[in-house]
């Protein structure tokens, strides 16, 4: 079950309460249903009740309770639980994650493309630790850095690029229109898209061209691609939030610091996990992916430190590192439409930062391949298969990025 099918389980709840008068509320347009902050807390968590305890006249674990009732047992929903104040919390199948990873890797380069949801309704925000955004619709401003470079221009420039290819993404039901984002830089399409690379390679413009034929471009992204490369010299213009200066680096670090190489590392860690595991003569087939061979345990620096004491202590260790990475897959879509609403490509940015983290974070705790004279079981056929979601996904969201996607690094 994805959050935008759970979204609307619970909206038919709310309606089926209010439809057998158990409710007196007007429905909803749309449940916003998020990962909860806190582990343990279930997969998704919703504040529906809380919402609907004014119109309604109740307390709001009243409402959550007469909701928490229709909605136990649906299919694909294993438990509902009540927290706080009247939070909702939800406990997905064992399916649920089987179901996304097969969603993702069946419709590929898609995935984030098919959820239409109309220009003004809510949406979630599944950004995982990145700061909001409250700027207004408009291009990002630029308040200089701290290396002196002036790149508003270039920064206008890019952000326009990749607000063009995620509102191909999402389509027109859900960026706003043009009147709602007037200070929003103009980037003509060309027959490659904006600024896409053509087939020399190089990228695509189609505004005014030299008179040697070839596209004008900007004085100031030319330099700063000059000085740190394409995909660094997006990521830094990309990354900070509207309201906030780009800091420019005085080079491009290629570790695991820097969060662009981050990602681009986890992408590349995935191809080198499919290539390995065909020269091991077996195939990614989602599954389930917590099994009893000896590679399952915490595997990591960290982990190593402080290790869980009891077998029961991993497994939870690993339920919550599987949980994580699959909320952020499963909100990939939600992400998309914000960025597209807020007009802030930073919040994609920030999302393909945390699902490389928390795909290294269950990589080294669930290896997808074999160790040592281990031979290839069915769950590492599913793990490989999450490992190929998580890199669909963030191969999906560099490209409307802008940004390369590296088979090897």
């Amino acid at each position: 079950m994805t959050p935008a099918e759970l979204s609307r389980t619970v909206l038919r709840s709310v309606r089926g309460a209010v439809e057998d008068r158990e409710l007196s509320v007007p429905v909803p347009a749309r449940i916003v249903v998020r990962p909860p902050k806190r582990p343990g807390s279930g997969d998704y968590a919703s504040n529906v009740a809380l919402q609907l305890a004014k119109p309604a006249g109740r307390p709001a674990r009243e409402v959550a309770e007469i909701l928490r009732k229709r909605l136990a047992g649906s299919p694909g929903i294993d438990r509902v639980e009540i927290a706080g104040p009247g939070f909702l919390n939800f406990t997905l199948g064992d399916g649920a994650l089987v179901d996304l990873v097969r969603q993702i890797l069946t419709q590929g380069a898609s995935y984030g493309t098919c959820h239409r949801v109309p220009y003004g309704a809510p949406s979630s925000d599944a950004s995982y630790g990145a700061p909001s955004c409250d700027a207004s619709y408009g291009a990002h401003p630029c308040a200089g850095s701290p290396s002196g470079a002036g790149d508003r221009g270039a920064r206008d420039v890019v952000v326009a690029e990749a607000l063009a290819r995620i509102d191909a993404a999402v389509g027109d039901g859900v960026r706003p229109p043009a009147r709602q984002r007037p200070h929003e830089a103009y980037v003509p399409h060309g027959p490659h898209g904006p600024h896409e690379p053509d087939e020399s390679g190089k990228p695509h413009q189609s505004g005014k061209p030299h008179e040697s034929g070839k596209p004008h471009e900007s004085h100031e992204l030319a330099a700063l691609v000059a000085r740190l490369g394409r995909d660094e010299a997006r990521w830094v213009l990309l990354r900070p939030a509207a309201h906030d200066p780009v800091r420019i680096p005085e080079r491009p670090v290629q570790r695991e610091g820097n969060p662009r190489f981050l990602v681009q590392y986890a992408y590349a860690r995935v191809r080198a996990l499919v290539r390995n595991a065909d020269d091991l003569g077996f195939a990614s087939r989602p599954g389930e992916v917590l099994g009893d061979d000896p590679g399952a345990a915490p595997a990591s620096r960290s982990d190593r430190l402080v290790a869980p004491a009891s077998r029961s202590d991993q497994l939870a260790v690993l339920r919550d590192r599987i949980r994580e990475l699959h909320g952020l897959l499963a909100t990939y879509p939600s992400v998309l439409e914000v960025a597209a609403r807020l007009r802030a490509p930073d919040r994609v940015v920030r999302h393909l930062e945390a699902t490389a983290e928390a795909f290294f974070r269950w990589h080294d705790v669930c290896p997808p391949l074999p160790v040592g004279e281990q031979k290839p079981l069915a769950v590492h056929r599913a793990r490989l298969a999450l490992a190929e979601a998580a890199g669909t996904v963030l191969a999906n969201g560099l490209r409307l990025l802008g940004i390369s996607a590296p088979e090897h690094l």
